[in-house]
C-alpha cells in the first residue's frame, strides 16, 4: 500500500488519481435530423454570446421569434444530404470519435494517458467529458479545441466551457490548453500532402485552388479577432509550400449569417464570377476545417460545386479535410506531444 493509501482513514471513498486527459472538441453536432433535434442544436449554439454578440434583448427576439422557427427544417434537410446513414450520425461526429480512438491507440503504450472527445454544443458534452476524465484519475488535462486558427467564436468558447465545468468542481484537475497552429509546419505539410495527393487523382489540372474557411463578421475582426490574419498566413504558406503563384491560389469566406459584413471576399459570390473570369476548372479546400462536416460537405460540395457548374463552370472538385487519415493524425499527434512537454514522457 503506497504512503497516501495508508494515511487514509478507515472507509475512505476510493479516488483515481495520477493520469493525464487529453480531450478533442470540435463545434458540434444534432442527434438527429428531425426538426426538434435541429432546433435543440441551434438554440444552443446561436445563444452563445461568442457566436452572436448582438445585445440579448435584440438577438433573443429574432432568434425566438424568427431563427428558431424557421431554420430548423431548411438545416435539417441540408444535413439529411450529408448524414452518415451507416451510424445515423453526422460525420463531425464520426471523424472526431476517430480521431480520439485513433490518437488513443497511438499512445497504447502511455497507460496513464486518458484519450476523449466532446462537442461544444450538442453531445457528449465538454463538462460531462471533464467529469469523465476526472473520474478516470486525470489531475491534469489538455484541452484541445480542433480549430488551427483561432477565433472568439470557436476556440474560445471552448475554453470558457472547459473552465466554467470547473467552477462546479471542488477538486478541479489542471487545465492546459491548445494555442492556435495555423503556422505550423506538420499542419501546412499535411495541408499540401493532402492538395496534392488528390489532384493527381484526376485527369485534369484545376486553374485555381480556392482555400475557403469560415466566416466571421468583420466587426469581430475589428474588435481584434486575429483569425482573419491567421486564415491568411496558413493559406500564404500553403501556396508557397506547394510552390503555387498568387493567382492559382486564393482564400475566400464562408457561411455568413444575419444582416452584417462579414469577411471577404466570399466563397459563394467568388464562385459564380469564376467562370465570367474564363477560370472554369477550380479546386477548392477548407483548410481551419479539422473534420468534414456540413459546412464542407454540403456548402462547398454541393452548393458551390452547382453554383460554379451554373454559371459556366466545367471542372469542380471539393479536396477532402484532413478528416482522421494519416495526415491528419499525424498534425493532432504533433499537436498532442508538444502541448503534453513536462506532463507526459
Amino acid at each position: 500500500m503506497s504512503e497516501m493509501h495508508a494515511a487514509w482513514p478507515d472507509k475512505h471513498p476510493s479516488v483515481a488519481f495520477g493520469k493525464v486527459g487529453v480531450l478533442l472538441v470540435n463545434l458540434g453536432t444534432p442527434d438527429g435530423t428531425d426538426k426538434a433535434s435541429m432546433r435543440r442544436y441551434l438554440e444552443e449554439f446561436l445563444k452563445d454570446k461568442r457566436v452572436i454578440e448582438w445585445p440579448r434583448a435584440l438577438w433573443y427576439p429574432i432568434l425566438y421569434g424568427i431563427v428558431l422557427n424557421r431554420r430548423p427544417a431548411k438545416v435539417g434537410e441540408a444535413y439529411k444530404l450529408i448524414w452518415n446513414n451507416e451510424l445515423d450520425e453526422s460525420y463531425l461526429r464520426t471523424y472526431t470519435r476517430s480521431q480520439a480512438e485513433k490518437l488513443a491507440a497511438q499512445y497504447a503504450d502511455t497507460p496513464n494517458l486518458v484519450i476523449d472527445w466532446a462537442m461544444r454544443y450538442g453531445q457528449p458534452s465538454i463538462p460531462a467529458r471533464i467529469e469523465a476524465l476526472k473520474a478516470a484519475g486525470c489531475e491534469r488535462i489538455l484541452i484541445y479545441p480542433l480549430y488551427p486558427q483561432y477565433a472568439a467564436s470557436t476556440t474560445a468558447t471552448v475554453n470558457d466551457k472547459a473552465f466554467e465545468a470547473l467552477l462546479e468542481m471542488r477538486w478541479q484537475p489542471a487545465l492546459r490548453t491548445v494555442p492556435p497552429y495555423h503556422d505550423d509546419p506538420v499542419y501546412i505539410d499535411a495541408l499540401a500532402n493532402s492538395v496534392e495527393n488528390h489532384l493527381a487523382t484526376l485527369d485534369w489540372e484545376p486553374e485555381l485552388i480556392i482555400t475557403s474557411f469560415h466566416g466571421i463578421p468583420q466587426s469581430y475582426f475589428k474588435k481584434g479577432d486575429p483569425y482573419h490574419c491567421q486564415c491568411q498566413k496558413t493559406a500564404r504558406l500553403l501556396r508557397e509550400r506547394l510552390g503555387l503563384s498568387k493567382d492559382r491560389l486564393m482564400i475566400t469566406f464562408q457561411s455568413r449569417f444575419g444582416p452584417e459584413e462579414w469577411l471577404q471576399p466570399y466563397t459563394d459570390k467568388t464562385v459564380e464570377a469564376l467562370p465570367k473570369k474564363g477560370i472554369k476548372r477550380i479546386a477548392v479546400m477548407n483548410p481551419g476545417f479539422v473534420s468534414d462536416c456540413l459546412e464542407t460537405l454540403e456548402e462547398i460540395g454541393e452548393q458551390a460545386r452547382e453554383s460554379f457548374m451554373e454559371h459556366g463552370g466545367e471542372k469542380f472538385t471539393h479536396i477532402p479535410c484532413l478528416n482522421d487519415s494519416d495526415e491528419g493524425m499525424r498534425v493532432i499527434d504533433h499537436v498532442v506531444a508538444r502541448e503534453l512537454s513536462g506532463w507526459v514522457k
